[in-house]
């Protein structure tokens, strides 16, 4: 699996809605499946599961917001 499909799954694990999968442009906080709990969660796995450190002050929800996004980002701090 490359690692934009592995953080589109582990955004449907902690989201736990598919909907992520079928639709990696989805707003996130809008549709209500991202909340501040969730947000945590993300950042706590993406150090577990990819050794890449976010901290709370750098995850701005506008940039942070979709699938895809997400997934872009990490990749560049990777």
């Amino acid at each position: 699996m490359d690692f934009k499909n592995e953080v589109i799954s582990l955004l449907a694990e902690i989201c736990q809605d598919d909907v992520v999968k079928e639709n990696p442009d989805i707003d996130l906080f809008d549709a209500g499946l991202l909340d501040s709990f969730g947000t945590v969660e993300l950042l706590v796995q993406f150090e577990e599961r990819f050794g890449i450190l976010v901290p709370i002050t750098e995850f701005d929800r506008d940039t942070w917001n979709t699938p895809n996004n997400i997934a872009m980002q990490l990749a560049d701090l990777r």
